[in-house]
């Protein structure tokens, strides 16, 4: 296989004079053929116009001292050698015309000459293999040595240097631990995920949308996020962070676009608004499918072009934030009802990740506990911990069915810090786990309507009120766990049933649903594909009801 080098000509080192005497200084491209070790069989020589000369001197003293080199004249335009734009275009063009052969050809792209901006352009078309090769780079001799100096082979597939992989592997490893609070999770599919949330972490500035239950962590990680990617030299901007269910109105689009002075009444200074507050920072709204459809599309055209309005200015403003959105609802469905415009959905969720709740990590319970304890222990200045048979049991409840966890993670924080604060000498014991586990039952039994009435609300296309949500919520459950809308109607209708000559006990369960645009074939898909209203079994009267 034939060796090639591709080599900007070097107007000052590689034009030591047109006597005798430059034979004793070492010139960089002609030191390239005067080792034994290296065989250049083409030399692609690239220079300007004005240095024909140069390039004619050097190409003979190379026929001197290597016969076998053939040496090829590449005239190239460079305006500006210093201006990076055109010297890359330049070189962008000769790496397109040149007529590479790989099969039977090695390249070496030589970065010792040229200025600085040829060499990293040359890097660069490398690195994008514009440039099929790898980097050579010459080095003058020591003193006593030949004058032909050194030479130094680097290849770009950093998967080849065992020290570097190993380094990009502890970073990597280093990444995702701190990501997951140093907690050593052992649930494979949210390791998979932090994982990957790693990655476009360091390597993108794109929107992430991060979905999941309320409690699951999603503010946590963006925070996470934001603290790595600043660790790293990526964010050098603040951290911004706001929950949309908190903006409604005039105050929505002051709070994140800004305001002018008089922008309307009360507006008596201008205000800088969030989205300039994140400029080269990270933005994290929480609760993004609270927004206002016109806010959704003033935020789209800031993600897109870096620009906005702000409220009542005529002047536009910029910022160069990335976004990271968070919700606990199904975007895609609040779409279709025309709650969120579809763009800005599309533009978002480019990368999506879906925290799971703690019930779907049962496996990292335990050491969330742990961390718990520590975070707490930290606060406190003194350390908190469980003895056995208190241990024990809390791990036994919190494992069961009857912890439903509705809140996830903030319910286990404030279930451990209670515990911590009630110990006594540091010991939290089986009498408080006890108490601890009496209240837990009793809050998420008062929570349990209440959830089930703000899903059955998401699922509807208007508001209504409290009694009929809770009341479609309790028919939702019966029909969901029965195959037929008859089945329902029993269940529903145990007693009035008894009254009547013939009942028709799935028409009036269809014609209750019919009230609020439902039907008893969606509300049991919804069973299947979303598991919107998601419930256990338990024995009231003739029915077998479930609740979350």
């Amino acid at each position: 296989m034939k060796t090639v080098v591709i080599s900007l000509l070097g107007t000052t080192l590689d034009h030591r004079g047109f006597n005798g005497k430059r034979w004793e200084r070492w010139r960089p491209t002609l030191s390239l053929c005067q080792h034994e070790d290296l065989v250049v069989d083409r030399l692609e020589l690239l220079f300007q116009r004005d240095f024909q000369n140069i390039a004619g001197q050097l190409s003979q003293d190379i026929k001197t001292v290597s016969p076998e080199t053939e040496v090829n004249h590449h005239m190239i335009n460079l305006v500006d050698p210093w201006d990076f734009e055109s010297v890359y275009a330049e070189l962008l063009d000769f790496a397109r015309s040149y007529p590479f052969d790989i099969e039977h050809e090695q390249y070496l792209l030589h970065i010792t000459t040229g200025t600085h901006v040829a060499q990293i352009c040359l890097y660069l078309l490398t690195e994008a293999r514009y440039l099929p090769g790898r980097l050579i780079q010459t080095s003058p001799p020591q003193r006593r040595e030949t004058v032909a100096g050194h030479y130094q082979i680097i290849d770009l597939d950093l998967s080849k240097y065992d020290l570097i992989a190993s380094r990009f592997s502890r970073e990597h490893q280093e990444g995702t631990h701190y990501l997951k609070g140093g907690i050593e999770t052992r649930n494979p599919a949210f390791n998979r995920m932090i994982e990957q949330v790693e990655k476009v972490a360091i390597r993108s500035r794109e929107p992430i949308l991060l979905t999941g239950p309320s409690g699951s962590g999603k503010s946590l990680l963006a925070k996470r996020i934001y603290q790595l990617k600043k660790k790293r030299g990526q964010l050098p901007g603040n951290l911004v962070e706001v929950n949309c269910a908190t903006l409604r109105g005039d105050n929505a689009m002051s709070a994140l676009f800004g305001h002018a002075k008089g922008a309307f009444t009360g507006a008596a200074t201008a205000r800088k608004g969030l989205l300039a507050e994140a400029d080269n920072g990270l933005l994290f709204l929480d609760e993004i499918g609270e927004l206002g459809l016109d806010e959704q599309a003033m935020l789209l055209r800031a993600i897109e072009d870096k620009r906005f309005m702000p409220l009542g200015s005529d002047k536009e403003a910029g910022s160069r934030f990335q976004l990271i959105a968070g919700t606990n609802r199904n975007l895609f469905q609040q779409v279709e009802q025309g709650r969120f415009r579809e763009d800005l959905l599309a533009r978002i969720n480019l990368w999506s990740y879906e925290l799971p709740s703690l019930k779907q990590r049962l496996e990292d319970l335990e050491a969330n506990i742990e961390y718990e304890l520590e975070k707490y222990s930290q606060k406190a200045n003194t350390l908190i911990g469980f003895n056995k048979q208190a241990r024990d049991r809390y791990l036994r409840f919190a494992k069961s069915p009857d912890a439903t966890w509705n809140s996830n993670f903030r319910d286990l924080n404030a279930s451990i810090t209670r515990m911590a604060t009630l110990s006594d000498g540091g010991r939290i014991t089986q009498e408080i786990v006890e108490e601890e586990i009496r209240r837990l039952r009793h809050d998420w039994r008062q929570s349990g309507g209440r959830n089930e009435a703000s899903a059955v609300e998401s699922l509807l296309d208007k508001p209504v009120d409290l009694f009929d949500r809770l009341q479609l919520a309790g028919v939702i459950r019966i029909c969901q766990d029965s195959q037929t809308a008859a089945e329902a109607g029993r269940k529903l209708f145990n007693v009035s049933r008894l009254n009547k000559a013939s009942a028709n006990d799935s028409h009036r369960v269809i014609q209750f649903l019919g009230k609020f645009g439902l039907d008893f074939k969606t509300v049991k898909q919804w069973q299947e594909q979303d598991g919107l209203i998601d419930y256990q079994p338990i024995e009231t009267g003739n029915a077998h009801t479930r609740l979350s």
